[in-house]
């Protein structure tokens, strides 16, 4: 695994990423993205970055959980966690991500 910036719409993280989630957050653009991730664990998330509060912090962010939606995105696709990483002293969002499950 290597460490990465992976941007989000507020901020960015530090994060170890495996191949395969490099391959996801990288949208063409020449920057990694967190929404293409899904959830990331905290673990592997060594800093983070808030542009609303615009201070570096060591360690993860903090991640909200929304009520497990279980909703219906496609015929075979089901939502099952929406979530944020949010600033540890603002609680600004640095980023968003879904988690989703093939139905059946």
């Amino acid at each position: 695994m290597t460490e990465f910036k992976v941007q989000g719409s507020g901020g960015y993280v530090m994060a170890e990423l495996t191949e395969e989630q490099a391959k996801k957050a990288d949208l063409g653009v020449g920057k990694l993205f967190l929404a293409p991730i899904g959830k990331l664990e905290s673990e592997k998330m060594s800093m983070h970055y808030c542009n609303a509060c615009k201070t570096e912090f060591k360690g993860p962010p903090v991640i909200r959980l929304e009520e497990s939606p279980n909703e219906k995105v496609a015929d075979d696709l089901i939502l099952v966690e929406r979530g944020q990483y949010t600033c540890e002293k603002c609680s600004g969002t640095i980023g968003e991500y879904r988690v989703f499950k093939k139905n059946g």
